[in-house]
């Protein structure tokens, strides 16, 4: 069982009972032209997550380990969007409006879809998500039991949004989860810094911190 050097101390990785958790790594919130453009951020603060995902990804299939992807969004007829997550921000446009990759944050729509660089592959489990964490209203927690997984290894995006409140939810589960902090984005960088903080802080009260290349060194040796 390999240790892997983390924040606030080593993080023994146990690969037969681990799983790599990507979140939420989806074109409207990463491309040009999506959803977080549209809000005004710059996509380029999340898009420098891509190929450090890319690499780790390659590594945990080549290690024959379980990757699991989730996606926010919605079903075609709104009817699991609570009134205040449509209004929230007071956009002109807004979840289920049409955008340029069709309606913004709709199951089933392009703009919904993961990007193409981290596609999942045939046996990878896609939690489609209506809430920000990704056990709210999913079967993520049944599926991790059912296939014995203690110990979850988080990418994905945003690290203050969707990324902290899943490493909760899995806290209070009795997951473990190993944050990779080159592989998390926000919009904000100070956002950022405080999200990853924020999980190992008062000795790891929701979890670790390292970068990939270390995990990347563990699985493949």
């Amino acid at each position: 069982m390999p240790t892997i050097h983390a924040e606030p101390y080593g993080f023994d990785l146990d690969p037969a009972h681990a799983a790599l958790l990507i979140i939420d790594m989806q074109r409207d919130f990463l491309e040009p032209g999506g959803f977080g453009e549209m809000l005004g951020n710059d996509v380029g603060q999340l898009r420098r997550t891509i190929e450090p995902n890319r690499r780790l990804l390659a590594a945990w299939r080549a290690a024959g380990l379980l990757v699991i992807h989730t996606r926010e969004g919605h079903r075609p007829d709104l009817s699991d969007l609570p009134p205040s997550k449509k209004i929230r921000g007071r956009s002109g446009t807004s979840i289920g409006d049409m955008g340029p990759m069709g309606r913004i944050l709709v199951r089933g729509e392009p703009g919904h879809d993961i990007i193409p660089e981290l596609y999942p592959v045939a046996g990878e489990p896609v939690i489609d998500k209506p809430g920000k964490g990704a056990f709210y209203a999913t079967d993520l927690a049944e599926i991790l039991r059912h296939l014995g997984v203690t110990q979850l290894v988080v990418t994905g995006v945003t690290t203050e949004v969707c990324v902290n409140t899943t490493v909760r939810e899995a806290n209070d589960r009795g997951f473990d989860c190993l944050v990779l902090e080159d592989c998390v984005g926000s919009y904000f960088p100070e956002f950022q810094a405080m999200g990853l903080n924020m999980i190992k802080a008062q000795g790891g009260i929701f979890g670790w911190v390292a970068p990939s290349d270390r995990v990347i060194a563990a699985i493949t040796n």
